[in-house]
């Protein structure tokens, strides 16, 4: 992360002591400072640290030594709590003691806060029992599913003629397409029924019946319409109430429909989290989210339970509406947690978008689905199977074949299948989205639900792919790739980690980054603007010489320039003077130092003939690391391959069953080759803490280490096994851990306590890159910690047992939370949660909210 500066006001706070402005103190204050001086010279290594002195630009610290000063005073009984917050506003000693002082003297909140609860600790037999019904049920799932798979095969291949074989395969793809679209929602209203406000733990009986009705959503090709007018229908179908008008992007399904509401002319954009529920200390959590009439949600946003929005109200990108936080209605509200601001996020006339469009375009939809996309599926692999020799010989029961000529075959198919796919895809997306572009120019108006729209949205699902991005990412040639695909990158000045391997964009033709910039990783640059009517594309620029943390989204019209640094999970501003020369932080961001002495030691390498002869090292390894991973890649296709022929040569022998077999095999044999291909490239050993330049060839090996696929792990979220595979990578994780989908770099590094809870989107980070230096460390989750959804944890970080995260909350490297304790925010202080009645006592959103996004509804 980032080291902080001090001549700054943070927004929303009732002092407004500025860098250099002398404080009044008191006895208190003379003592507390003497304690905080004392504490830090301990920390630093000094004899005594002078009262008046700059925390960073005189004594040197940066903010892993600030994290380890506030985690000492929090201990000490005599001195006030400071957090990481509070060092960036007060930097001196002086100030910090009369801010603290201040602070602590202010009398307390008048609302309720719930008092600390220990996680509850689930039974071995109900981990077990619940684990075992998993699979069971996924088994079940795959067995039916290949039966009918097997079985509309069958019917296919009985045709004659080719436009029998259309209709043959429209009818069969068309029943199956509906029969897993309706599976779901008879699912969840025969085991559920609607979802009401409460909790009940994990690993029993109605989370097994949770889980069953989440991991049928979650499987749903309903989610290819998202964006669509149908997807919105469907939410209706499970009992979400929704209003006119409503455009949903986001690929967060939500799960507790029945408690959702959202308003007519509401607009959620992409990566926003409102799932009606969360897991907490071992419950899952189910509550109210109440969206008004017109309301604007933006980009990675997260929607706790008991959240409302009124009529006309905004929430910008990257921010969050906390458990009990409502917004009235007509306010714009951003940060995280949110605060008033007088940003205005929807910038983008309406256009003309009726009833009548919105119902054309699902209904055009659903025919170039039927008429198109499924017959040419279904029929086409049957045409496929008999086209190609190797399947087509071994469909035929009577023939044996030997196994070189299985293996044989196995290899010339995955080889021709991967390398076409590798090749004409990268023509693919150098050539068409430029065509397409044409269709959609920018800076102009258009209606949604029309063909611009669909040509725009065609162009973001093409261009996301993320095989290639992964490919060449954490590499000198993730510049030509990004150029391809249409960035304007100007002149290039090459780092050999210019861009991570994660990178979202709307369309890559009016993407601009400067020259010099680099970026780490999980970049999405929102280059379009909608409201509930329309969109419009426009370019989103960003500076030259500039450094993006992980987790970041860059808005057209971002108030930053040139040589800025962007800390992870930061909120871009919108609003303000072009920030030059400086770093931000948080959410919403405040200034920090742009860089500090602790990362200028690795400079030399970063130019002259020093940077050639280092890049040039780089450039060579990882040419190395990417034909390394195309081949490990084609070997997984090649073992899939192999395992698919066998599997349709004793097809005949052993029937239906074996396509159920495949099924269950493909994800076991994926998780097991992925997690021993790991295990090899770290030598089956653990990864040390680093501090070095990103030409150390130690972290060019931690780069080829990230390539390692892990998409695939998103299917055991919410089982036991999901702790199983983090065992298996080398996470050190303790018993009856309950994830929900989170996500861990540096496995190895990662250290999770029994009975802890981690939620959907939540992230345990435990590294840093800024500009040339790469910084790793352990970080400790203890028993019982919870991590609320789209929360962060960075690198050298300590959580103490039974320590809760806030949702959408940033923990900055090198912080200890206290065990039991609530933090939350960007970046994250001890925020103890408001008092939520619990379900059953009447309570509701605030009236004035709730009530207006019902009516809008109605």
């Amino acid at each position: 992360m980032v080291e902080q500066s001090s001549d700054v006001h943070i927004e929303g706070t009732d002092d407004e002591i500025l860098v250099g402005r002398p404080v009044d103190g008191g006895p208190a204050v003379s003592q507390t400072e003497a304690r905080l001086a004392d504490v830090l010279a301990d920390v630093m290594g000094m004899e005594n640290v002078p009262a008046d002195a700059h925390f960073f630009d005189i004594l040197g610290a940066n903010s892993l030594v600030m994290a380890q000063f506030c985690a000492r005073a929090r201990k000490r009984e005599d001195l006030p709590s400071p957090s990481m917050k509070d060092i960036y506003r007060y930097p001196t000693i002086h100030a910090l003691a009369a801010g603290l002082t201040t602070a602590s003297a202010a009398p307390a909140p008048a609302a309720p806060v719930m008092p600390p609860e220990p996680a509850r600790r689930a039974s071995g037999l109900s981990h077990t029992l619940c684990g075992t019904a998993q699979l069971l049920i996924f088994l079940g799932y795959s067995l039916v599913a290949g039966f009918a798979t097997a079985g509309g095969y069958e019917w296919v291949a009985t045709s004659s003629g080719v436009w029998d074989v259309y209709l043959r395969s429209l009818v069969f793809g068309g029943v199956g397409f509906v029969a897993l679209c309706a599976f779901p929602v008879v699912a969840k209203w025969v085991l559920v029924g609607r979802w009401k406000p409460g909790e009940f733990p994990v690993w029993g009986l109605a989370y097994l019946r949770f889980w069953v009705v989440k991991a049928l959503l979650h499987a749903n090709p309903m989610i290819l319409f998202i964006g669509n007018p149908l997807y919105v229908f469907y939410l209706r179908a499970l009992g979400a109430r929704i209003g006119k008008g409503v455009t949903i992007l986001s690929h967060s399904v939500p799960v507790c429909t029945d408690l959702l509401t959202i308003g007519s002319g509401t607009v959620i954009r992409k990566d926003s989290f409102f799932l009606g529920y969360r897991a907490h200390a071992g419950y899952i959590q189910t509550g109210r989210i109440s969206i008004g009439r017109d309301v604007y949600i933006g980009e990675k946003t997260v929607l706790d339970i008991d959240t409302a929005m009124g009529d006309g109200a905004q929430l910008g990108h990257s921010s969050s509406l906390h458990r009990g936080q409502s917004v009235p209605a007509g306010e714009h509200q951003h940060g995280s947690p949110a605060q008033t601001t007088d940003v205005d996020y929807l910038r983008v006339a309406p256009a003309r978008c009726g009833t009548g469009r919105r119902a054309w375009f699902a209904l055009a939809s659903l025919l170039q689905l039927f008429l198109v996309y499924i017959p040419l599926g279904v029929g086409g692999m049957y045409i496929l199977f008999n086209a190609v020799p190797a399947v087509r010989r071994r469909l035929d029961p009577e023939t044996a074949l030997p196994l070189g000529e299985l293996v044989t075959d196995a290899f010339v198919l995955s080889l021709v299948l991967f390398a076409g796919f590798v090749v004409l895809g990268l023509a693919l997306l150098c050539t068409l989205p430029r065509l397409l572009h044409l269709v959609v120019p920018p800076d102009r108006v258009f209606p949604l639900y029309g063909f611009r729209y669909a040509v725009h949205r065609a162009t973001a699902r093409m261009t996301n792919i993320k095989f290639f991005a992964w490919l060449f990412g954490d590499s000198s040639y993730i510049v030509h790739y990004l150029r391809g695909i249409g960035y304007d990158l100007s002149h290039v000045e090459q780092t050999g980690s210019n861009f991570g391997t994660e990178m979202q964009h709307e369309n890559p033709l009016l993407v601009t980054v400067g020259s010099g910039t680099m970026v780490a990783d999980g970049l999405s640059v929102i280059n379009a603007d909608y409201s509930a009517t329309s969109f419009r594309v426009s370019r989103a620029t960003i500076g030259a010489h500039n450094f993006l943390g992980n987790n970041i989204a860059y808005p057209i019209g971002g108030r930053t320039g040139e040589n800025c640094l962007l800390a992870t999970k930061v909120m871009v501003p919108l609003d303000g003077e072009v920030r030059q020369g400086v770093g931000l932080l948080g959410s919403p961001c405040f200034e920090i130092p742009r860089s500090v002495e602790r990362d200028s030691r690795f400079d030399k390498f970063r130019s002259g003939d020093a940077l050639r002869q280092s890049l040039a090292g780089k450039n060579r390894y990882n040419l190395r690391s990417m034909a390394f991973m195309l081949f490990v890649r084609w070997l997984h296709v090649l073992g899939l391959t192999l395992l698919g022929l066998a599997t349709v040569e004793l097809y005949g022998v052993l029937g239906h069953v074996v396509i159920a077999t495949y099924m269950a095999l493909t994800l076991v044999l994926t998780t097991l080759y992925y997690v021993l291909l790991e295990r090899c490239l770290t030598r089956f050993r653990r990864l040390r803490p680093m501090l070095c330049s990103i030409y150390d060839p130690a972290f060019w090996a931690q780069e080829r280490l990230w390539k390692v696929p892990d998409r695939h792990l998103n299917i055991y979220n919410g089982t036991p096994f999901k702790a199983l595979v983090w065992r298996l990578t080398g996470v050190r994780v303790g018993r009856r851990v309950f994830d929900d989908g989170c996500y861990m770099t540096d496995r190895t590094l990662a250290v999770i306590g029994d009975d802890c809870t981690l939620n959907a989107g939540s992230k345990v980070q435990c590294h840093s890159q800024e500009d040339g230096t790469f910084k790793s460390d352990i970080s400790t989750l203890g028993a019982g910690c919870t991590l609320g959804v789209g929360s962060h944890v960075h690198y050298g970080v300590t959580m103490g047992d039974g320590a809760r995260l806030a949702p959408d909350s940033f923990l900055m490297k090198g912080e200890e939370i206290p065990a039991h304790a609530r933090w939350g925010g960007n970046p994250a202080v001890e925020m103890p949660e408001a008092a939520v009645l619990p379900a059953g006592t009447g309570r509701r959103t605030p009236p004035s909210v709730d009530s207006a996004a019902t009516a809008s509804v109605k």
